[in-house]
C-alpha cells in the first residue's frame, strides 16, 4: 500500500514561486509609476469608488499582451524592436521608436520630479535640484555598473516598494461593500470627463515601453542561463520555460492592478469623499490624504512614490535603449559591461539627461505627461498590431503561435487603444 502523499509545505511552495518571478513581476511593477500613481489618485478622487472595475476589467488585456511580447523574446532570442526590424519596413520601427523615446523621456522626467517631491514632502530642507540628480545619479550607476543578474534581483526585490499602497488603504475605514460592489459591477457616467480618465487609465496600463522592456528581459534572462548566441536561444522552447514565463507575467500584470485598485480606493475614501477633486501629482496626492488620512497613510504615499519610481525610471530609460540600439543592431543588453555597449548604455544615459533637464526648463510636468500620453496613444495601437501580427505568425513563432482567443484579445485591446488614441488627440 503506497504511502499518502506529504502535504507541501506552504513555505518551500512560496519560495519556489518567488523564483519563478522575474521579467513580468518587475513589468508589472514599473507600470504603476508616480505619473500612473497621479493618473489613479485623480481617478479616486474624482469619481470615488466607480471606476474600480478597471482594475479586473484591464487585467486580461494587459497580460495577454505582455505574454504575447514575453513569448516573442523567448521562442526568437531576440528583443521586440529586433523582431520589428526583421519582419516589417524600416521606417514603421524608427518611427516608433522615436515616439517611444519621446514619451519615455517626458515621462521619466516627469517622474523624476515627482520623486524628488515626494521626498520634499519628508526631508522639506532638502534642495529639489540636488534630490532630482541624487536619483539619476543612483540609478545610472546601479544600470551601468551593476552586473544584469544582480540588478535583475534588485527590480525584482525593489517591487515590494509598493505594498505601501495597500499598506495605505488599511490605515484607512474602506466600505468594503460598497468597494466590491463597484469592482464586479461597472459604473458609467458618460461623460466627457469620464471618458477620457477611463481612455487615460487604459493608456498608462497598457503602455509601449512595457512591451519593449519585458520582451528583452527574457533574452537577458536566456542569457543569465549561458544562452549566450542567437542560434542557442531559438531552440526549442521546453514547455517548463512557458510555464514559467505564464506565471511570471499574470502574477506581475495582478500585482500592478491590486496596487492600481487599493490606490483608487484609498483616494476614493478620502479625497473624494471630502470633495478634493482635482489631483494632477502624486506628490499632490500624498499631501491631501495627510489631513483627511493621517500621518502614516501621509507617510506610506510618500514613500510608496519614491520606491516605485526608483523602479519604473530605469525601466522607462532601458526600454527605449533596448528599442534604439535593436533598430540600429548595436550591442544591446544590461549583461554587456559598459565598455562593450557604449552606444546602448549612452542612450539610457541620454533619455536620463532629457529628463532631468525637463525639471530645470520650465515645462510643467503635467503638460509633459500629456505629450508623453499622446506619443503613447500615438504608439501604443501600431506596437500592439505588430505584436499580435508576429505572434501570430508560424513561421516565426512556429507551434508557439497564439491561441485564437489570445489573438481575439489581441485585437480587441488594439480597438480600445485605438480609441484611447483619438481621445488624447480630441482632448488636445
Amino acid at each position: 500500500m503506497s504511502k499518502p502523499k506529504a502535504r507541501e509545505n506552504p513555505l518551500r511552495i512560496a519560495q519556489e514561486y518567488a523564483s519563478i518571478l522575474g521579467p513580468g513581476l518587475t513589468t508589472g511593477a514599473a507600470d504603476d509609476d508616480p505619473s500612473g500613481i497621479a493618473t489613479y489618485s485623480q481617478t479616486g478622487a474624482q469619481y470615488g469608488f466607480q471606476l474600480l472595475w478597471l482594475a479586473p476589467f484591464s487585467l486580461p488585456l494587459m497580460s495577454v499582451v505582455q505574454e504575447m511580447c514575453a513569448r516573442i523574446g523567448l521562442v526568437t532570442g531576440e528583443g521586440l524592436a529586433a523582431n520589428i526590424r526583421r519582419h516589417y519596413p524600416a521606417w514603421v520601427l524608427h518611427l516608433t521608436t522615436a515616439l517611444l523615446f519621446l514619451a519615455n523621456t517626458l515621462n521619466l522626467g516627469a517622474d523624476l520630479g515627482a520623486m524628488a517631491k515626494a521626498t520634499q514632502l519628508l526631508l522639506p530642507w532638502f534642495p529639489f535640484a540636488a534630490l532630482v540628480a541624487l536619483f539619476t545619479g543612483a540609478i545610472l550607476l546601479l544600470q551601468i555598473f551593476t552586473t544584469y543578474a544582480r540588478y535583475a534581483r534588485y527590480l525584482k526585490y525593489s517591487t515590494l516598494a509598493l505594498l505601501a499602497y495597500v499598506a495605505t488603504a488599511f490605515t484607512i475605514h474602506l466600505d468594503w461593500g460598497q468597494v466590491l460592489s463597484n469592482t464586479f459591477v461597472p459604473h458609467l457616467a458618460f461623460t466627457q470627463d469620464q471618458f477620457f480618465l477611463i481612455c487615460a487609465i487604459l493608456g498608462t496600463t497598457i503602455s509601449p515601453y512595457l512591451f519593449f522592456w519585458q520582451t528583452s528581459q527574457e533574452v537577458e534572462e536566456e542569457i543569465l542561463k549561458g544562452k549566450g548566441t542567437l542560434a542557442e536561444r531559438r531552440k526549442t522552447t521546453p514547455p517548463s520555460d512557458l510555464r514559467r514565463m505564464r506565471i511570471d507575467t499574470w502574477l506581475g500584470m495582478a500585482f500592478s492592478n491590486v496596487i492600481m485598485f487599493f490606490i483608487i480606493a484609498t483616494c476614493a475614501a478620502t479625497l473624494g469623499a471630502h470633495g478634493v477633486k482635482n489631483i494632477e501629482t502624486a506628490d499632490q496626492a500624498a499631501s491631501a490624504l495627510r489631513p483627511l488620512a493621517g500621518d502614516v497613510a501621509y507617510l506610506l504615499f510618500a514613500l510608496g512614490i519614491i520606491g516605485t519610481g526608483m523602479l519604473a525610471v530605469p525601466v522607462l530609460a532601458g526600454s527605449v535603449s533596448y528599442a534604439i540600439s535593436e533598430s540600429f543592431r548595436w550591442k544591446t543588453g544590461l549583461y554587456r559591461k559598459f565598455r562593450k555597449a557604449y552606444a546602448f548604455y549612452g542612450i539610457i544615459t541620454a533619455a536620463m539627461a532629457v529628463g532631468v533637464v525637463m525639471n530645470f526648463v520650465g515645462i510643467d510636468p503635467i503638460k509633459a505627461l500629456i505629450y508623453s500620453a499622446l506619443a503613447n496613444g500615438l504608439v501604443a495601437p501600431v506596437v500592439l498590431v505588430l505584436i499580435v501580427l508576429l505572434s501570430s505568425n508560424r513561421k516565426i513563432m512556429g507551434k508557439r503561435v497564439n491561441h485564437p482567443v489570445a489573438t481575439g484579445i489581441g485585437w480587441l485591446t488594439i480597438g480600445l487603444m485605438t480609441l484611447a488614441g483619438f481621445a488624447v488627440l480630441l482632448s488636445l
